[in-house]
Protein backbone atom coordinates (compact mmCIF):
# COMPACT_ATOMS: atom_id res chain seq x y z
CA UNK A 1 0.00 0.00 0.00
CA UNK A 2 1.33 3.48 -0.84
CA UNK A 3 2.29 5.65 2.12
CA UNK A 4 0.46 8.98 2.04
CA UNK A 5 1.49 12.33 3.49
CA UNK A 6 -0.07 13.84 6.61
CA UNK A 7 -1.72 16.44 4.37
CA UNK A 8 -3.35 13.74 2.24
CA UNK A 9 -4.53 11.78 5.27
CA UNK A 10 -6.10 14.92 6.76
CA UNK A 11 -7.93 15.56 3.49
CA UNK A 12 -9.30 12.03 3.49
CA UNK A 13 -10.35 12.26 7.13
CA UNK A 14 -12.14 15.57 6.59
CA UNK A 15 -13.72 15.03 3.15
CA UNK A 16 -14.08 11.35 2.27
CA UNK A 17 -16.95 9.13 3.36
CA UNK A 18 -16.18 5.49 2.55
CA UNK A 19 -18.66 3.93 0.14
CA UNK A 20 -20.48 7.18 -0.64
CA UNK A 21 -21.49 7.90 -4.23
CA UNK A 22 -21.81 11.45 -5.52
CA UNK A 23 -23.37 13.23 -8.45
CA UNK A 24 -20.79 14.74 -10.79
CA UNK A 25 -21.39 18.21 -9.37
CA UNK A 26 -21.02 17.01 -5.77
CA UNK A 27 -17.87 15.05 -6.56
CA UNK A 28 -16.15 18.01 -8.21
CA UNK A 29 -17.08 20.31 -5.34
CA UNK A 30 -15.13 17.97 -3.07
CA UNK A 31 -12.29 17.50 -5.54
CA UNK A 32 -11.94 21.28 -5.77
CA UNK A 33 -11.90 21.61 -1.96
CA UNK A 34 -9.11 19.03 -1.74
CA UNK A 35 -6.97 20.57 -4.50
CA UNK A 36 -4.92 22.66 -2.06
CA UNK A 37 -1.42 22.22 -3.50
CA UNK A 38 0.65 25.28 -4.43
CA UNK A 39 0.12 24.59 -8.15
CA UNK A 40 -2.98 24.25 -10.31
CA UNK A 41 -3.70 20.55 -9.89
CA UNK A 42 -4.80 18.40 -12.82
CA UNK A 43 -8.16 16.68 -12.49
CA UNK A 44 -8.39 13.06 -13.62
CA UNK A 45 -11.12 10.47 -14.10
CA UNK A 46 -10.82 6.68 -13.89
CA UNK A 47 -13.74 4.55 -15.10
CA UNK A 48 -13.75 0.84 -14.27
CA UNK A 49 -15.49 -1.16 -16.97
CA UNK A 50 -16.50 -4.78 -17.40
CA UNK A 51 -14.48 -5.00 -20.61
CA UNK A 52 -11.67 -7.45 -21.26
CA UNK A 53 -9.59 -5.85 -24.02
CA UNK A 54 -7.80 -9.09 -24.85
CA UNK A 55 -10.92 -9.84 -26.91
CA UNK A 56 -11.19 -7.86 -30.16
CA UNK A 57 -14.91 -7.14 -29.70
CA UNK A 58 -14.33 -5.70 -26.22
CA UNK A 59 -11.64 -3.20 -27.13
CA UNK A 60 -12.46 0.47 -26.77
CA UNK A 61 -10.58 3.41 -28.17
CA UNK A 62 -11.65 6.85 -29.29
CA UNK A 63 -11.48 10.58 -28.70
CA UNK A 64 -13.74 13.42 -27.63
CA UNK A 65 -13.51 17.21 -27.56
CA UNK A 66 -14.12 18.54 -24.05
CA UNK A 67 -16.16 21.78 -24.02
CA UNK A 68 -13.73 23.62 -21.72
CA UNK A 69 -10.48 22.04 -22.89
CA UNK A 70 -7.98 20.52 -20.45
CA UNK A 71 -6.17 23.64 -19.21
CA UNK A 72 -2.91 23.13 -21.05
CA UNK A 73 -1.58 23.68 -24.54
CA UNK A 74 -1.38 20.38 -26.38
CA UNK A 75 1.82 20.01 -28.38
CA UNK A 76 0.89 18.49 -31.74
CA UNK A 77 3.19 17.07 -34.42
CA UNK A 78 1.98 16.26 -37.92
CA UNK A 79 3.35 13.84 -40.49
CA UNK A 80 2.41 15.38 -43.82
CA UNK A 81 3.81 16.84 -47.01
CA UNK A 82 2.87 19.41 -49.63
CA UNK A 83 -0.39 21.29 -49.15
CA UNK A 84 -1.34 19.17 -46.13
CA UNK A 85 1.85 20.25 -44.38
CA UNK A 86 0.92 23.90 -45.03
CA UNK A 87 -2.60 23.19 -43.73
CA UNK A 88 -1.14 21.73 -40.53
CA UNK A 89 1.12 24.72 -39.99
CA UNK A 90 -1.76 27.14 -40.55
CA UNK A 91 -3.85 25.23 -37.97
CA UNK A 92 -1.17 25.67 -35.32
CA UNK A 93 0.78 22.39 -35.39
CA UNK A 94 3.96 22.63 -33.33
CA UNK A 95 6.11 20.56 -35.69
CA UNK A 96 5.39 19.35 -39.22
CA UNK A 97 7.49 16.96 -41.24
CA UNK A 98 7.69 13.72 -43.17
CA UNK A 99 10.72 11.42 -43.26
CA UNK A 100 12.71 14.07 -41.37
CA UNK A 101 10.20 13.92 -38.52
CA UNK A 102 10.41 10.12 -38.47
CA UNK A 103 14.21 10.34 -38.20
CA UNK A 104 13.95 12.92 -35.41
CA UNK A 105 11.69 10.63 -33.36
CA UNK A 106 13.86 7.58 -34.07
CA UNK A 107 16.65 9.63 -32.50
CA UNK A 108 14.71 9.79 -29.24
CA UNK A 109 12.67 12.98 -29.53
CA UNK A 110 9.13 12.61 -28.12
CA UNK A 111 8.52 16.10 -26.74
CA UNK A 112 4.88 16.30 -27.84
CA UNK A 113 1.41 15.26 -26.65
CA UNK A 114 -0.30 14.11 -29.85
CA UNK A 115 0.63 13.03 -33.36
CA UNK A 116 -1.43 13.28 -36.54
CA UNK A 117 -0.66 11.85 -39.98
CA UNK A 118 -2.12 11.82 -43.46
CA UNK A 119 -2.82 8.26 -44.69
CA UNK A 120 0.03 8.31 -47.21
CA UNK A 121 2.53 9.03 -44.42
CA UNK A 122 1.71 5.86 -42.47
CA UNK A 123 4.14 3.83 -44.56
CA UNK A 124 6.89 5.87 -42.87
CA UNK A 125 5.22 6.35 -39.48
CA UNK A 126 4.55 2.61 -39.07
CA UNK A 127 8.18 1.96 -38.11
CA UNK A 128 7.71 4.21 -35.05
CA UNK A 129 5.21 1.87 -33.42
CA UNK A 130 7.64 0.60 -30.79
CA UNK A 131 8.41 4.19 -29.76
CA UNK A 132 5.03 5.89 -30.04
CA UNK A 133 2.78 2.93 -29.21
CA UNK A 134 3.69 2.56 -25.51
CA UNK A 135 3.33 6.34 -25.08
CA UNK A 136 -0.14 6.34 -26.67
CA UNK A 137 1.15 8.73 -29.34
CA UNK A 138 0.81 6.58 -32.45
CA UNK A 139 -1.51 8.10 -35.09
CA UNK A 140 -4.60 5.91 -35.35
CA UNK A 141 -7.68 6.15 -37.59
CA UNK A 142 -9.89 4.93 -34.70
CA UNK A 143 -9.25 8.18 -32.82
CA UNK A 144 -9.20 10.34 -35.92
CA UNK A 145 -5.48 11.06 -36.01
CA UNK A 146 -4.89 9.41 -39.39
CA UNK A 147 -6.83 11.73 -41.66
CA UNK A 148 -6.90 14.01 -44.67
CA UNK A 149 -8.74 16.63 -42.60
CA UNK A 150 -5.49 17.74 -40.98
CA UNK A 151 -6.42 21.32 -40.15
CA UNK A 152 -9.63 20.41 -38.30
CA UNK A 153 -7.98 17.66 -36.24
CA UNK A 154 -5.02 19.85 -35.25
CA UNK A 155 -7.40 22.60 -34.12
CA UNK A 156 -9.46 20.11 -32.09
CA UNK A 157 -6.38 18.72 -30.37
CA UNK A 158 -5.10 22.20 -29.57
CA UNK A 159 -8.48 23.18 -28.11
CA UNK A 160 -8.99 20.21 -25.79
CA UNK A 161 -9.57 16.93 -27.61
CA UNK A 162 -8.63 13.94 -25.44
CA UNK A 163 -8.00 10.37 -26.49
CA UNK A 164 -9.07 7.35 -24.45
CA UNK A 165 -8.69 3.60 -24.52
CA UNK A 166 -9.48 0.73 -22.23
CA UNK A 167 -6.38 -0.65 -20.50
CA UNK A 168 -5.57 -4.26 -19.58
CA UNK A 169 -7.43 -4.11 -16.28
CA UNK A 170 -10.54 -2.70 -17.96
CA UNK A 171 -9.84 0.85 -16.75
CA UNK A 172 -10.25 4.03 -18.81
CA UNK A 173 -8.21 7.03 -17.66
CA UNK A 174 -8.40 10.63 -18.85
CA UNK A 175 -7.59 14.20 -17.91
CA UNK A 176 -10.63 16.42 -17.39
CA UNK A 177 -9.03 19.80 -16.77
CA UNK A 178 -7.51 21.85 -13.95
CA UNK A 179 -8.70 22.62 -10.43
CA UNK A 180 -8.96 26.29 -11.41
CA UNK A 181 -11.80 25.42 -13.80
CA UNK A 182 -14.20 25.12 -10.87
CA UNK A 183 -16.81 22.40 -10.22
CA UNK A 184 -19.29 23.48 -12.92
CA UNK A 185 -16.87 23.38 -15.86
CA UNK A 186 -15.27 20.17 -14.60
CA UNK A 187 -18.69 18.53 -14.31
CA UNK A 188 -19.54 19.62 -17.87
CA UNK A 189 -16.26 18.18 -19.18
CA UNK A 190 -16.94 14.97 -17.26
CA UNK A 191 -20.47 14.56 -18.63
CA UNK A 192 -19.20 15.06 -22.20
CA UNK A 193 -16.52 12.43 -21.61
CA UNK A 194 -18.92 10.03 -19.89
CA UNK A 195 -21.43 10.36 -22.72
CA UNK A 196 -18.72 9.52 -25.26
CA UNK A 197 -17.81 6.36 -23.33
CA UNK A 198 -21.47 5.31 -23.17
CA UNK A 199 -21.92 5.78 -26.92
CA UNK A 200 -18.72 3.87 -27.69
CA UNK A 201 -19.83 0.68 -25.90
CA UNK A 202 -18.22 -2.24 -27.79
CA UNK A 203 -20.46 -4.87 -29.37
CA UNK A 204 -18.86 -7.62 -27.29
CA UNK A 205 -19.44 -5.96 -23.90
CA UNK A 206 -20.94 -8.41 -21.41
CA UNK A 207 -22.50 -7.92 -17.99
CA UNK A 208 -22.13 -4.49 -16.42
CA UNK A 209 -20.47 -2.14 -18.88
CA UNK A 210 -19.53 0.73 -16.54
CA UNK A 211 -18.93 -0.49 -12.99
CA UNK A 212 -17.54 2.52 -11.15
CA UNK A 213 -16.04 5.95 -11.66
CA UNK A 214 -13.59 7.94 -9.55
CA UNK A 215 -12.46 11.55 -9.97
CA UNK A 216 -9.50 13.13 -8.22
CA UNK A 217 -6.91 15.89 -8.32
CA UNK A 218 -3.15 15.35 -8.66
CA UNK A 219 -2.48 15.49 -4.92
CA UNK A 220 -5.94 14.76 -3.53
CA UNK A 221 -8.12 11.75 -2.68
CA UNK A 222 -10.64 10.21 -5.06
CA UNK A 223 -14.40 10.61 -5.00
CA UNK A 224 -16.77 8.08 -6.51
CA UNK A 225 -19.33 9.32 -9.02
CA UNK A 226 -22.63 7.42 -9.18
CA UNK A 227 -22.52 5.96 -12.69
CA UNK A 228 -26.25 5.22 -12.69
CA UNK A 229 -27.09 8.85 -11.93
CA UNK A 230 -24.60 10.03 -14.58
CA UNK A 231 -26.08 7.63 -17.15
CA UNK A 232 -29.61 8.82 -16.38
CA UNK A 233 -28.51 12.45 -16.82
CA UNK A 234 -26.96 11.64 -20.22
CA UNK A 235 -30.08 9.79 -21.35
CA UNK A 236 -32.28 12.68 -20.20
CA UNK A 237 -30.35 15.25 -22.24
CA UNK A 238 -30.49 12.94 -25.29
CA UNK A 239 -34.31 12.90 -25.30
Amino acid sequence: MPKHSKRFNKLVEKNVTAGKLYTAEEAFERVKNCASAKFDETIDVAIRTGLDPKYADQQLRGSVVLPHGIGKTTRVVVFAGGEKAKEAEAAGADFVGAQDLVTKIEGGWTDFDAAVATPDMMKFVGKLGRILGPRNLMPNPKVGTVTQDIGKVVQELKSGKVQYRVEKAGIIHSVLGKASFGPKKLAENFMTFFQAILKAKPSGAKGTYLKSCTVSSTMGPGFDVDVNVARAAVEKTAI
